[in-house]
């Protein structure tokens, strides 16, 4: 066996090795790690996972919370979007240096481009086609799976996290009121989401905005957007979508 060759074998295990320690669940086209009920089980919000451990991976998409409550992880197309909450307004951080409470990612390198109809206008639009489209191309929705959203949506209210517990145990009223609430109008974005109908708890909240207590409807999106225009980036809470925008479907094999 030439340098060469035995160079490139060694630089592959180190690889596979890498990727077989890469922490958290698989679970059809995603990874995750920690649980957003954890927080009310223990009243803190520590953080499970650096996103170091990450930063190496390439056609990486992420979200999650800081730990601490202490802002948003967006992570589009290996580039991470910190967003916290200082003062009146927030920053935006492009740095690894970060640990999330819990968080949902996948590595995925080919999409396919669905034009979204008008018809589709609101957040449970969305859901119901994001499954019908991802059942057409042969994506089982029984299982996780992530999309990507791109254009200029009319209206998108979305929040970034901030610790108002004063100290106390985290409460789900306490994690309600730990949020800093923004709206972004008809800016050109990217949107990344995770899908699933039985994670609820974990990494898909089981109350949003979006549906009324009592509706019937049921949460299945985790959704953050990265302004391409503003330095805004965050966790969706509600959306309006507009005319000419996409959605990006994984390609399976």
């Amino acid at each position: 066996m030439s340098m060469h060759v035995k160079v490139a074998f060694a630089m592959l295990v180190v690889s596979l090795c890498a990727m077989a320690a890469q922490p958290g669940v698989r679970e059809g086209l995603i990874m995750f790690i920690g649980a957003q009920k954890k927080i009310f089980e223990t009243g803190k919000a520590d953080g499970v996972l650096s996103l170091r451990s990450l930063q190496r991976g390439e056609n990486l998409y992420a979200v999650g919370p800081v730990k601490g409550l202490d802002g948003e992880i967006t992570v589009f197309n290996s580039r991470p979007y910190i967003t916290k909450v200082r003062g009146a307004s927030y920053t935006l951080d492009h740095s690894w240096d970060y640990d999330a409470i819990f968080l949902v990612w996948t590595h995925q390198q080919k999409w396919r481009d669905l034009a979204i109809p008008q018809t589709i206008t609101g957040y449970l639009d969305l859901q119901k086609f994001v499954k019908a489209q991802a059942a057409a191309l042969g994506i089982d929705s029984s299982k996780p799976f992530p999309f990507l959203l791109s254009g200029a949506p009319v209206e998108i209210k979305w929040h970034i996290n901030v610790d108002r517990s004063e100290g106390k145990p985290i409460t789900q009223e306490l994690f309600a009121k730990s949020k800093a609430s923004h709206v972004t109008r008809g800016e050109q974005l990217d949107v990344i989401g995770f899908y699933s109908e039985h994670r609820s708890g974990v990494f898909i909240s089981p109350y949003t905005p979006a549906i009324q207590p009592g509706s019937g409807q049921t949460n299945a999106l985790h959704m953050h957007l990265v302004s391409r225009q503003s330095e805004a980036a965050g966790h969706i809470d509600d959306i309006t979508l507009g005319s000419g925008m996409v959605l990006r479907l994984p390609v399976i094999p």
